[in-house]
């Protein structure tokens, strides 16, 4: 079915905001499986020794302390430079730039 009532079936333009919502998406799956690696990793490979055998970092046992609370500060560090220098803000309202009817012709900042 055609986005405008107007247009031919033939003239259909996906949407740019589809593949910048992809790309986005995929470096979300991407963090997320980062952080259960890391958090496996840590978790699984030093807490399996004996507890006998844990050393202590700040009265944690240093697989605790290094798959919560060092992965949880360094995710959060993560994310944030993700979303403040990759991620785009993108206008989630009707596309005014695709109208050709629109009374104003911006260049789209989608491009």
């Amino acid at each position: 079915m055609p986005a405008n009532k107007h247009e031919s079936p033939g003239t259909y333009k996906p949407d740019p905001r589809f593949k910048i919502a992809h790309k986005e998406a995929l470096i979300g799956v991407a963090l997320a499986i980062f952080n259960f690696i890391w958090w496996y990793g840590f978790a699984y490979g030093l807490g399996s020794r004996p507890p006998e055998e844990y050393t202590y970092i700040l009265g944690l046992p240093d697989w605790f302390f290094y798959s919560c609370v060092v992965g949880f500060i360094l995710m959060s560090v993560i994310v944030i430079i993700i979303t403040k220098y990759v991620l785009k803000e993108v206008p989630l309202d009707a596309d005014p730039y695709a109208d050709p009817n629109a009374t104003t012709k911006e260049e789209s900042p989608l491009k």
